[in-house]
């Protein structure tokens, strides 16, 4: 890097905070500050979704995916998710906007108090609070090692500077900073995957290289499943991805509820899909082709590497930014989340007096939990290389993946009418076993196989056990009464509810913890 990139690095750095500021004065509750107020538009909550739902673990450790394998990291990831989410347009962004517009709450898991009881969502809530402080260091360790790549600066240093500039856009301004930086960065690397794209198709053979340069690649380049990357695997993906990007990712779920009706939901929903689709092809193409380009031993650096080879300065400086914009919106949309969480779910069930807040109270203990979360996030990023750890892939990979599962299945499918008869016993059993199960398939069961657990199964079996109990359990123990039945009709009616977009959380109706009767929310 030189001056240029580095003018272009801190000036993008210096827009994301002047967004946050301008974000600032619309933010007056925490309704504004967890969900929009339920007046985002569904264009910006849709493209707000795509980039909140991958960082710079894509040019680092699917880099080495592509680097090795090829087709398979498209196949085998963005694709599955993609299809999740084009499923979930119509079962659970609609039911998820509803959750904020008629039950009146600003945190996804706000509504299992009443749809289950409390030692439920307590159980939900502190367990995906401690999984997401490792998700997102991991995250946090993915960027710095690019940033380290490309500066020399030492990972803790690169943590600390990504993480403070989050901490103070994401902090004053919200969920509102949050999409509106998102914005700006999908922009960003729009201009900045083109620019690569460009670079290595000049490289090689022009516009022709698309078609062309199959041939000279290795031979599993072209296949759509191999190595640990089984037709299993996919199916397993496609699975646990169709529950993690519909709202079993709590940030995913934010951006539902922040549009302004149900329709505008599935309109999201649809958006986010198609780029999904789309746009992952133009950012691979290059890490596919990357052997014929650079030859390195170290394949999570492939992409910087290539980027340092082919772009001139200025241009480079952009593809970093795009690096960072990345990571910034998982890991700011993942803090808000939390944040939510921790001040709506956590505190009022720990501390009475958070049930008395003020408006102005509820907004900066909203503001000093997100910077909380991101300190905790960025102090295991400086462990995520650690023997206990693993590498920064196997973190996102087999930890989030593998037990999203069990917090994710209550949360989602207690929307749906079909799953009426599973109550509090079903959700908790469900989330236990679930949970203990991935213990025992990723340590003691892999440690005893010759060869260990295929990493499919690794990542499958806790979500599948948590299904499977949360269903059968309902069944053999019925617990559907009339409150809960009243909570389904309201999140499964064909309208938006009264005023939608105004329909959001306003202090001091519900205390902090907006846990009202929701009965009376049918009407």
């Amino acid at each position: 890097m030189n001056s240029l990139d580095w003018a272009v690095l801190i000036g993008y750095f210096g827009v994301m905070v002047a967004i946050g500021l301008w974000s600032h004065k619309r933010v007056d509750n925490v309704s504004d500050f967890f969900t929009a107020g339920g007046k985002m538009p569904w264009w910006l909550s849709g493209i707000s979704h795509h980039m909140s739902g991958y960082s710079a673990v894509m040019f680092t450790g699917y880099a080495a995916i592509a680097y090795q394998y090829g087709i398979t990291s498209y196949v085998t990831w963005s694709f599955p998710i993609a299809i999740g989410i084009a499923i979930g347009a119509n079962l659970f962004a609609p039911r998820l906007n509803r959750v904020r517009s008629k039950l009146r709450v600003a945190s996804p898991l706000e509504y299992l108090k009443n749809r289950y009881n409390l030692p439920t969502q307590q159980a939900l809530a502190w367990s995906g609070v401690l999984l997401k402080i490792v998700d997102v260091g991991a995250k946090w360790a993915a960027i710095a090692t690019l940033l380290s790549v490309f500066t020399g600066v030492s990972l803790n240093q690169g943590i600390l500077i990504t993480g403070a500039v989050t901490a103070i856009y994401c902090t004053v301004g919200g969920l509102w900073a949050d999409a509106l930086t998102e914005l700006g960065q999908f922009i960003i690397q729009f201009v900045a995957g083109i620019a690569m794209l460009i670079a290595v198709l000049h490289e090689l053979d022009g516009f022709s290289t698309l078609w062309s340069v199959w041939d000279d690649l290795p031979d599993s380049h072209h296949q759509p499943t191999v190595g640990p990357y089984t037709l299993i695997f996919l199916l397993a993906y496609l699975f646990i991805k169709t529950f993690e990007y519909n709202g079993g990712m709590w940030n995913q779920a934010q951006r539902y509820m922040a549009t302004d009706s149900a329709h505008s939901a599935k309109r999201s929903a649809r958006l986010s899909a198609i780029l999904w689709f789309v746009w992952p092809l133009v950012l691979f193409f290059p890490m596919w082709v990357a052997p014929l380009i650079i030859k390195t031993d170290k394949p999570d650096n492939s992409y910087a590497e290539m980027a340092e080879h082919l772009l001139p300065h200025g241009l480079l400086g952009l593809v970093i930014v795009g690096f960072f914009s990345h990571t910034m919106a998982m890991c700011s949309s993942d803090a808000n989340a939390i944040a939510a969480v921790v001040t709506r779910d956590i505190m009022p069930a720990v501390f009475k007096s958070v049930r008395e807040w003020s408006t102005r109270t509820g907004l900066l203990a909203a503001r000093y939990t997100t910077l909380l979360f991101l300190a905790l996030s960025m102090a295991i990023a400086t462990q995520v290389n650690s023997d206990f750890f693993g590498d920064i892939i196997s973190v996102v990979i087999k930890w989030v993946a593998g037990l999203m599962g069990p917090i994710a299945i209550p949360l989602m499918l207690g929307m749906l009418r079909a799953f009426r008869k599973s109550g509090p016993t079903a959700a908790l059993i469900s989330w236990a076993m679930g949970l203990i199960a991935f213990y025992l398939v990723n340590y003691p069961i892999n440690d005893a196989i010759d060869g260990g657990v295929n990493l499919e199964y690794q990542i499958s079996i806790p979500l599948a056990v948590s299904l499977v109990l949360f269903i059968v359990i309902g069944y053999i123990k019925p617990e559907d009464t009339p409150e809960r039945d009243a909570i389904l009709a309201s999140l499964n009616s064909d309208d938006d509810g009264p005023g939608s977009a105004g329909a959001a959380l306003s202090e001091p109706e519900s205390g902090a913890s907006g846990h009202k009767s929701v009965a009376g929310a049918t009407d």
